[in-house]
């Protein structure tokens, strides 16, 4: 009589062979022509750029709603104080000091008083307005716009082309977004950009968020309006060293009076300062208004239009890795490596995921 255990082990295998002989055959990936794929291709370029040409006026909308925090503060703090009289009187106090220690050196003491009227004007209105919004914050929020709807964008491609989402996945693997130089050396793939979240954990984002941001740091004098400062510094120089002639005349003549007649020339001088001050002060107001909206309107373009400094710039560092690798690229072949398989480290390699 046969042995149970045997015949046990023989009807196991009678079920797995039923159970396999029931199961429907793998069916192969499908193989993509080359020329499906450079029309691909051509897709993620579009989509590229259709995602930078939004970005690019999201980034307009950020940029304007800063501008007016900027000048609403201006209007507040900044003009009020700079016009005021007795602003005015310890400008005049620090003009004389500057020309004292300046030798007669009259763009030295030009200088001193505009980096003194920028100091004032970060702190008394673009450190406030940082506090809801500024450049780099709109950098960061542009490049994370960018991104996600560069995947909204792309995630239509596949479908429209009937390619296995896997084999989309390998290609887009292959393409290069993020490939920053030396001391940072880190580089992402494209797929890496889309898929990871959140982004802010992706070493590469975050050396490409760092980079930007130090180059910028050297640019931040151009965003207290240097140019318009130094204008305004000029011509209050000019006004101010009027004013302390007066009252240097005033003050010899005085001492030259005696106390009681000295007291009223004094007086009389302040009360004719303060008259002219008060009747050219809209007149001040206005062309200083102007000076700075002149002056922030070049650096608002600027910081639009910078590629390394401006509020675009990791948009245009991704674009540009993409639309060079694409533009350079061969179509690529329909065999393509299993899943897991190792390339050859080379030239043509994809971009290896930093560590």
């Amino acid at each position: 009589m046969p042995n149970p255990r045997f015949l046990f082990v023989v009807l196991m295998l009678a079920l797995a062979g039923c159970a396999t002989s029931d199961r429907p055959p793998e069916r192969p990936a499908p193989v993509i022509p080359e020329s499906t794929w450079r029309q691909i291709d051509d897709d993620i370029l579009a989509a590229s750029r259709e995602a930078t040409q939004q970005t690019t006026n999201h980034a307009r909308e950020l940029m304007a709603e800063w501008m007016n925090l900027v000048h609403r503060r201006t209007d507040a703090e900044f003009i009020p104080w700079f016009s005021s009289y007795w602003t005015r009187q310890a400008l005049t106090m620090r003009l004389a000091w500057y020309r004292l220690n300046a030798e007669g050196k009259r763009d030295e003491v030009v200088e001193r008083l505009a980096l003194h009227l920028q100091e004032q004007y970060r702190e008394r209105v673009l450190e406030p307005v940082a506090k809801e919004l500024d450049p780099d914050r709109i950098m960061e929020k542009t490049t994370k716009f960018h991104i996600w709807l560069l995947g909204e964008l792309l995630r239509k491609i596949p479908q429209r082309y009937g390619v296995p989402q896997e084999q989309f996945d390998r290609r887009i693997k292959e393409i290069p977004a993020i490939a920053l130089a030396p001391p940072d050396a880190r580089s992402a793939s494209l797929y890496q950009l889309l898929h990871s979240e959140p982004i802010d954990r992706l070493p590469a984002y975050v050396a490409l968020v760092a980079r930007i941001h130090t180059a910028s740091a050297g640019a931040a004098e151009a965003r207290t309006a240097s140019a318009g400062m130094t204008s305004v510094a000029r011509r209050t120089s000019e006004r101010l060293t009027s004013e302390l002639t007066t009252s240097s005349v005033a003050s010899a003549l005085a001492a030259a009076a005696g106390r009681a007649a000295g007291m009223l020339i004094s007086l009389g001088a302040a009360g004719f300062n303060s008259l002219v001050h008060g009747r050219e002060q809209p007149r001040t107001e206005a062309q200083l208004r102007k000076t700075l909206n002149d002056a922030f309107d070049e650096k608002w373009l600027e910081l639009l239009r910078d590629p390394d400094t401006g509020v675009l710039a990791g948009v245009h560092h991704m674009v540009g890795r993409i639309e060079e690798s694409l533009a350079h690229r061969p179509a690529p072949s329909s065999r393509f490596l299993p899943l897991g398989a190792s390339r050859p480290a080379g030239r043509d390699a994809p971009p290896r995921p930093p560590r």
